[in-house]
């Protein structure tokens, strides 16, 4: 599946033209090495997000399972929207964010983890759901790079806020800071408020209206349900509009975008693996 190509044509990753594996520029949109060294055909093989819907799906799902682990029976069976609900020791482990564990216990790296984490069986159903929807649509516009950078830093920008608000912002109404707080819904909103960049910028007006309008509706629904952390929701979208302005979707996507989109993923993960390293040492203490 990963066989280099070292002669003949390929698909440019930017633009879809065909262009030659070993061209220094795609003649059409202007991207530098268009055929990766090669390996252009076995990544589009992975779809159109280079395989980042699946990987969020499965790490998320495997970071969940072990949460629930991790909660040693002490697992929520109560309410709809608390069912399968991890214990709160068990996702303070793995890497929630917040007030508490970013201000109180200076774990400052767990706004890039916490996104990966998830309170309930419908939490997390939900928000697979809409990282399926909008991360292909979002990777189709901006490209796959792009797309996991915007995912990352629209979370740590959701979580910096819920975790500055809920140590030093007073509650007003439905907007309460997070002391603990999960879930991919803030790099969701950073999906969405990427879109609206798109449309602003000139991509598609209906694109951008159709964006802002699911960002209004699930903006609504956060503050109707208990629990939802607004916070996150309103940093998430911001820091994902920002991110896409500074990347600009009408630009073609570079081969640095896809190094820093590694490199986005690699500190999540270093991020998860020092929260359980150092959780288990202060819980232990």
């Amino acid at each position: 599946m990963f066989r280099r190509q070292t002669s003949g044509s390929v698909i440019c990753t930017s633009c879809g033209v065909l262009v030659g594996v070993n061209d220094d520029q795609c003649y059409n949109c202007g991207r530098r090495n268009p055929g990766l060294w090669g390996f252009a055909p076995a990544l589009r093989a992975l779809g159109g997000d280079m395989g980042f819907v699946p990987f969020v799906i499965g790490a998320c799902a495997v970071l969940y399972v072990l949460s629930l682990v991790a909660s040693q029976g002490q697992i929520g069976m109560g309410g709809l929207f608390s069912l399968l609900s991890p214990s709160q020791r068990a996702l303070f482990l793995f890497g929630a964010s917040g007030s508490i564990p970013v201000f109180a216990l200076d774990r400052w790296w767990t706004v890039l983890s916490a996104g990966w984490l998830h309170g309930g069986a419908l939490h997390i159903l939900f928000n697979m759901m809409w990282v399926r929807q909008l991360a292909p649509a979002t990777a189709d516009l901006y490209g796959p790079g792009r797309m996991v950078i915007i995912y990352t830093t629209a979370g740590v920008a959701g979580f910096a806020l819920s975790s500055f608000a809920g140590a030093f912002v007073p509650n007003i109404l439905f907007l309460r800071g997070g002391q603990f707080t999960v879930g991919a819904s803030a790099s969701i909103f950073g999906l969405l408020g990427a879109l609206v960049h798109y449309g602003r910028r000139g991509g598609s007006r209906m694109v951008g209206s159709e964006a802002l309008s699911y960002a209004l509706m699930l903006g609504v629904f956060g503050f109707i349900m208990p629990g939802v952390d607004n916070y996150a929701h309103a940093g998430g979208f911001g820091g994902g509009w920002l991110a896409a302005r500074v990347l600009d979707p009408l630009k073609p996507e570079r081969i640095d975008h896809i190094a820093i989109a590694v490199v986005c993923l690699a500190a999540t993960l270093l991020a998860v693996v020092v929260s359980a390293v150092t959780g288990f040492v202060l819980l232990a203490g």
